[in-house]
């Protein structure tokens, strides 16, 4: 019997290697195909249909793309509520077992589990309550077991997340370079309303930012890899000085260290030549902002203002029309001289 089944094992062996080796040879090139060679790569261009990946200003494309943002955008929902929750119940955990007490949370609380249920009334929520923005409107804004108003946030979400994923395609594409781009949006729009709620950037959005940004560039998918590097450590740096700075000067904190990570990940996918323009653009809307809210709406000065929605807005133009509105800047200074 032994010998029969080292017979069998032997005969398939070769069979299941290649099958094996082919099936990785094709994963590793359709994931790595962005950062290696074409020669070596192929394209998927060739292996998904045109009016899913297809080259900038393809209408098809982009309404294609509006509506997988559509979906997203209700992920992004998910994740702006539940992330500072996981965040908050991994502190509390995390104090707890330092105190050597029991944790106070045990259930399964992450992105995925559980399935979202109405804030006021806790009923779990079907697929038709789920629909992006058509839920909503079919609903009339208000829940379907407890007739409780649902925030207007959630479908602006979805249209702001479908809006920018549409520009983002019909400006870059939806090849490699337009995806990625579209994962950098979709990461900013997030963090915009955790920080406006919250004033917290989650490292768990932050930190990958920056490694995917250096990955991406790895072949010069944005920027060159040193662009990239000096970018990311510029970023990181230049805001940090200002914060330490601030501090001695006033003894006050002025800006958060999600800030430095955010900005050292815009600065990893961008490079460091779009961060003077990031910092300055930020700044000059968030100080608008600022004197705006506290005329118009009588904010309190020493109440701080996230700094995050300015950065990532920020960074989205310079994405999107960065190369343009420098390349104008430069102009001009030139002409002045």
């Amino acid at each position: 019997m032994t010998n029969v089944l080292l017979t069998v094992q032997d005969s398939l062996a070769p069979t299941l290697s290649s099958a094996l080796s082919s099936s990785l040879s094709s994963s590793l090139s359709s994931s790595l195909s962005s950062i290696l060679p074409s020669a070596l790569a192929f394209s998927l261009s060739d292996s998904l249909p045109h009016w899913l990946m297809a080259a900038p200003g393809y209408l098809p494309a982009t309404l294609v793309w509006a509506v997988i943002g559509l979906v997203i955008g209700s992920f992004l929902n998910v994740a702006i509520h539940r992330l500072p929750v996981m965040m908050q119940r991994e502190t509390e955990n995390f104090i707890a077992l330092e105190n050597d007490e029991p944790a106070p949370h045990t259930s399964r609380y992450n992105l995925i589990a559980p399935r979202s249920a109405c804030p006021s009334c806790g009923h779990t929520l079907s697929a038709l309550d789920n629909i992006p923005v058509f839920s909503y409107v079919w609903l009339k804004g208000r829940c379907r077991y407890c007739r409780a108003p649902i925030s207007r946030r959630y479908p602006l979400v979805e249209i702001i997340t479908a809006l920018l994923s549409a520009v983002v395609v019909w400006q870059l594409g939806s090849e490699l370079k337009g995806v990625a781009a579209l994962l950098l949006v979709w990461c900013l729009i997030a963090l915009t309303f955790i920080d406006i709620d919250t004033q917290m950037l989650p490292d768990d959005v932050t930190l990958p930012l920056v490694w995917l940004g250096l990955l991406i560039n790895l072949n010069g998918g944005f920027v060159s890899l040193s662009d990239a590097v000096i970018g990311a450590a510029a970023g990181y740096l230049s805001l940090w000085s200002v914060y330490w700075l601030f501090r001695f000067a006033t003894g006050k904190e002025g800006i958060g260290y999600g800030d430095f990570k955010l900005l050292a990940a815009l600065g990893a996918w961008l490079g460091w030549m779009m961060l003077p323009f990031i910092v300055l653009l930020s700044s000059a809307v968030g100080a608008l902002v600022g004197i705006a809210m506290i005329v118009l709406r009588g904010h309190q000065r020493d109440k701080p203002i996230p700094f995050g929605p300015f950065l990532a807005v920020a960074g989205l133009i310079a994405l999107l029309y960065g190369d343009t509105l420098v390349q104008l800047w430069l102009g001009q200074g030139l002409m002045m001289q």
